[in-house]
């Protein structure tokens, strides 16, 4: 395996995203959004067991005291692998039918921070949250619209998010010990020729690793300058998100989408909605779990 992608799962998912290395069991966890699909991916047989959830899920993550925390259309959920039951524990939207969550992941104090966002992208909708070892959810962050990646510095003195539509990487001051957030500054910014910003991964020299929509691309950007340090190109231009894996964490997974496609789109990009693995030349960082 090298820097040049290949396809390991032909999934044609309508939404791919939220890939999760866990590091026990050593699957990658991802999701089909639209598809209503928690996909397990083992990378020693190349099975993808692909799960129906019954309704949109955004995102995964591992939870410490045994199973997953998925991000759905109706709130924050925990799911059994043995029994394959799913358990609401908050929907902090109820009262917006219209919207859903989306990207999410695991703070280093094992909090679950996951972002919502409208079905047809309305600008200004969706919101990020933070759930809490004991349960407590609470909103973050207003007049989100696309919420998508987030990850934490190496030090876990710094919070970087995405929404999408605003087109660049905010940074925040996060204090670890109360989850809270101060002083938001954009650390990098992106042009629309290179696709919106998506998911995103940090690796363990504390660079950014950024999925871009429709922009056939992951890249590689550092924090403190903007600057683009790497370019992955992929054979797929709806490119959604990234997370570091393998047994060295030196693999880096790459979900795709294939929604909004016509039959000529088809012809030019077969595997849209594939799951891509290269080795970026650079590791990745353990992922964090969920105490509650």
């Amino acid at each position: 395996m090298s820097q040049q992608v290949e396809l390991v799962v032909d999934f044609r998912a309508k939404v791919g995203e939220g890939p999760l290395w866990d590091e026990q069991a050593r699957v990658l966890y991802w999701v089909d959004i639209m598809g209503h699909q928690l996909c397990i991916f083992d990378p020693a047989t190349g099975a993808n067991t692909a799960i129906d959830v019954g309704q949109p899920v955004g995102t995964v993550v591992v939870r410490r005291q045994g199973g997953l925390m998925l991000a759905l259309q109706h709130g924050l959920a925990a799911f059994d692998l043995q029994t394959r039951e799913l358990t609401l524990l908050a929907d902090p939207e109820a009262h917006l039918p219209e919207n859903r969550f989306n990207d999410g992941k695991c703070d280093p104090a094992g909090r679950f921070w996951a972002g919502t966002m409208a079905f047809g992208a309305t600008k200004g909708a969706g919101s990020l949250y933070c759930m809490d070892t004991d349960l407590r959810v609470r909103r973050v962050l207003e007049q989100i619209s696309i919420s998508n990646g987030i990850v934490w510095s190496l030090d876990h003195r710094t919070m970087y998010f995405i929404d999408s539509l605003k087109m660049d990487i905010r940074a925040y001051d996060y204090e670890q010990g109360t989850g809270a957030i101060a002083n938001e500054r954009v650390v990098c910014r992106f042009t629309e020729e290179i696709g919106l910003p998506d998911g995103m991964a940090i690796d363990e020299e504390g660079m950014l690793w950024v999925a871009h929509y429709n922009g056939s691309r992951v890249c590689r950007w550092h924090p403190a300058d903007g600057s683009l340090l790497q370019t992955i190109p992929l054979p797929v231009s709806r490119v959604t998100a990234c997370a570091f894996g393998g047994p060295g964490l030196d693999q880096l997974f790459i979900t795709s989408a294939s929604q909004g496609m016509n039959p000529a789109d088809w012809q030019q990009e077969p595997h849209a909605g594939g799951l891509f693995v290269c080795e970026p030349g650079v590791r990745g960082v353990p992922s964090f779990r969920f105490g509650g």
